[in-house]
């Protein structure tokens, strides 16, 4: 809990990053990501602003960390708090288009942002994010392969996000489909500029 502060700051900006990317996905309005969908149908039921119900859900998630046993570091309690706060504060000022292709093609920026967010997170190495660490507990408790737990977790916020009435479309298939290859060229640009420094 006492990291350099180089590594704070590179956490603070991939979160800022991350969370610009997910709110581009939110204004582009054809789907956003699995845990974005589950947001939205929480403010639909409570009546909460999207980043709060964000802020809500990843400290529901830290309370199951405590059966799984599972630590956080200072990256898992950041990541609670500044995502939530740039999906508060950013969504207002953010482009909001006409057409349904140029909302596609908002949606596929906002997860290359949020991919090359997630790679600024990472190499921070400060902690995983709630939802990660989610779901590496649920993985050393069941034994189930990694994929399969990420796969579940994930196909159970959708459906219940939906059922409450968030946004599943064309932007969820390009999270689902992109985000890995997103966060992978990430690291790529991140390793090879250190490389040349």
């Amino acid at each position: 809990m006492k990291p350099p502060l180089a590594s704070v700051v590179f956490l603070a900006i991939g979160l800022v990053v991350f969370g610009l990317g997910e709110a581009l996905l939110v204004t582009a309005g054809v789907g956003v990501s699995p845990w974005t969908v589950f947001a939205e149908g929480v403010t639909n039921v409570t009546g909460w602003s999207l980043g709060f119900a964000t802020f809500v859900i990843s400290v529901s998630v830290l309370i199951l960390w405590i059966p799984l046993r599972q630590i956080p570091g200072i990256g898992t309690i950041l990541n609670a708090i500044i995502i939530a706060l740039v999906l508060e504060f950013l969504l207002p000022y953010l482009p909001r288009f006409e057409t349904y292709l140029a909302n596609a093609a908002l949606a596929l920026v906002g997860v290359l942002v949020t991919g090359f967010g997630g790679a600024i997170y990472l190499v921070a190495n400060l902690g995983p994010g709630p939802r990660d660490g989610l779901m590496t507990g649920l993985q050393r408790v069941t034994r189930l392969p990694i994929a399969l737990v990420r796969t579940l977790i994930e196909l159970s916020v959708i459906a219940i996000g939906w059922t409450l009435g968030g946004t599943l479309g064309l932007g969820t298939v390009f999270f689902a489909l992109g985000i890995g290859p997103a966060m992978a060229i990430g690291m790529q640009i991140l390793q090879s500029r250190s490389t040349a420094r």
